[in-house]
């Protein structure tokens, strides 16, 4: 006979009182925790349409006293942001194919092609993840000037392949595939391409999701490298724009455009957010 513990037993939930306390203290704590995660985000956006006397003042006003919207419009303008949105755009979106092509074929090969020294070749990669961010950006820098690949998108693409993380993430979910599915269909005739495409790749969706959000995210908020490889200024992505372009605008419209730029992830999150949780507790494949 198997037991299970839990935080309250349910004696005590049998009971009005102790019923009535553990529901008043589970909704306590949830909208504490709510609060924290929520306020910063209200904080920003309705600050973006307060005054800019309004917004310094001390202490701060929690409701805006006169509601000024005009200040959207004016980072949109002002601030150039369909320029450097687009440019986000396209550099998180090549990132993210390059990434989910060349991650996917290295991890599909380490998991199921059992390449020689492939264990070898794991570990490399993983030692990788020991090594700084930091340490990494003199090399790549120099790499990237050598090739003349500055100033275009592929300064961002070639180095995001490089992930050993999504490769990792990847690689272990292609283990739990049940192997016994990938030779049915090699009896069938299918090639190893033809496996990867119409077997793994479908079964493998919400772990391409949880990746891809990575991959997009990554692109998305990163300042130091565009900023490096990106000295045209039509050309940089809005998390550098935002800091070149900061000196010349009122604090509420830097505001306005640093809401405008969160929009893209926050959508994109609220769009997918049944896959990502589906990806990232993914434990198991069923045959």
């Amino acid at each position: 006979m198997s037991s299970t513990r839990t935080l309250v037993s349910p004696a005590v939930l049998a009971r009005p009182r102790g019923r009535a306390v553990y529901w008043s203290v589970f909704t306590a704590v949830v909208l504490l925790f709510a609060l924290a995660f929520l306020f910063p985000v209200y904080w920003m956006v309705t600050g973006a349409l307060k005054s800019p006397d309004e917004v310094a003042r001390t202490p701060p006003t929690l409701v805006p006293e006169t509601w000024r919207p005009g200040g959207y419009t004016d980072a949109w303008e002002l601030m150039q942001l369909p320029v450097h949105l687009w440019n986000t755009v396209v550099q998180a979106a090549g990132a993210w194919l390059f990434q989910l092509v060349f991650c996917t074929a290295a991890a599909y090969a380490l998991s199921k092609l059992k390449p020689v020294f492939g264990t070898v070749i794991l570990g490399g990669i993983l030692a990788t993840l020991m090594v700084p961010a930091q340490a990494l950006v003199v090399p790549k820098y120099l790499t990237v000037a050598d090739l003349g690949l500055l100033n275009d998108p592929l300064a961002i693409w070639l180095p995001a392949v490089a992930n050993a993380f999504n490769l990792y993430l990847l690689k272990r979910f292609f283990d739990q595939i049940p192997r016994d599915v990938l030779e049915a269909a090699e009896m069938d005739g299918a090639g190893r391409l033809r496996v990867l495409w119409s077997i793994v790749l479908p079964m493998s969706r919400p772990v391409l999701g949880v990746v891809s959000i990575f991959a997009l995210v990554a692109v998305w908020q990163d300042f130091l490298w565009p900023l490096m490889v990106f000295s045209d200024t039509g050309k940089q992505p809005i998390s550098v724009a935002l800091v070149q372009l900061s000196q010349n605008v009122q604090l509420t419209v830097l505001i306005a455009a640093m809401v405008i730029a969160s929009i893209p992830m926050v959508a994109l999150f609220l769009v997918f957010q049944r896959h990502i949780i589906a990806g990232i507790s993914a434990g198991s494949t069923k045959g």
